[in-house]
């Protein structure tokens, strides 16, 4: 998949739908085990998950790029798979799913006063995060199912980090260098911010998956300077991972809850 132009992600998004048709369904027969501090963590990050999408396919139509806004509205589609997953998975352990949550509220509400170049810069920190959390999840539970799916929303988040790199890298880069660099600075600081708040707010069950909060939070920031460094232009882009202990770092490709589109 080339990652350099937004036709060729469009070809990427529709390449990934045939392959899930093709992997099929996990086995939400079997049930899960689902520790309660999981499922509450769970059950925000589905709220953050779910959405139209409405008002970032407005804006990605008002860019005037046909490639990109088509991308945009398959980027959307996986998200909403993903709040469909969390959900099955959510019925799966005996658990239901909630209407909202204050996080996803804010979120919301923030994005939307935005346009198109920060509500992304918002959108990313939400995706950041989301790497690792959902790492985490496919990581330390004990629950084949749980993995199974956590796994699968990780491969996801791998693949869109990079998508809204490029996007970020056109947008920002008719910017002063130093003016760019402050941009990024300020939201490796916001970022910051967020991951206290996810860190604290599910702290229970990160604790549950063997992640202490003060690690989470030190692994979101180290791989914030990966992404820096792809939308700043000082490597070329490519597909992201996480997990440095496993596989490469971080290459520009969460959500943390509250990063609901919409």
């Amino acid at each position: 998949m080339s990652v350099t132009t937004f036709a060729g992600w469009t070809r990427g998004f529709e390449a990934e739908i045939e392959r899930r048709r093709a992997q099929g369904e996990p086995h939400w027969g079997g049930g899960a085990s689902l520790a309660r501090p999981l499922a509450r963590s769970l059950q925000r990050f589905q709220v953050g998950e779910d959405g139209d999408g409405a008002n970032l396919i407005r804006k990605a139509d008002e860019a005037g790029d046909r490639d990109y806004a088509a991308a945009v509205r398959l980027f959307v589609a996986e998200e909403q798979n993903h709040a469909r997953l969390l959900s099955l998975l959510l019925g799966a352990g005996g658990m239901s799913t909630i209407a909202a949550h204050w996080s996803d509220s804010v979120f919301v509400r923030l994005r939307r006063l935005l346009g198109l170049k920060l509500e992304l810069l918002v959108l990313m920190i939400a995706e950041v995060v989301a790497l690792r959390y959902y790492r985490a999840v496919s990581e330390g539970t004990g629950d084949p199912l749980v993995s199974e799916v956590a796994a699968r929303i990780l491969a996801d988040e791998r693949r869109h980090v990079p998508f809204h790199c490029l996007r970020l890298r056109e947008a920002l880069g008719v910017l002063p260098g130093a003016l760019r660099t402050l941009v990024l600075t300020g939201w490796r600081l916001l970022l910051l911010g967020a991951t206290v708040v996810v860190a604290w707010d599910h702290g229970s069950a990160l604790r549950h998956l063997g992640v202490p909060r003060r690690r989470f939070i030190a692994d979101v920031m180290k791989s914030s300077t990966d992404v820096v460094a792809d939308i700043l232009g000082t490597r070329p882009l490519q597909p992201a991972d996480v997990a440095p202990e496993r596989t490469p770092k971080p290459r520009c490709g969460a959500v943390p809850p509250g990063a609901r589109l919409g």
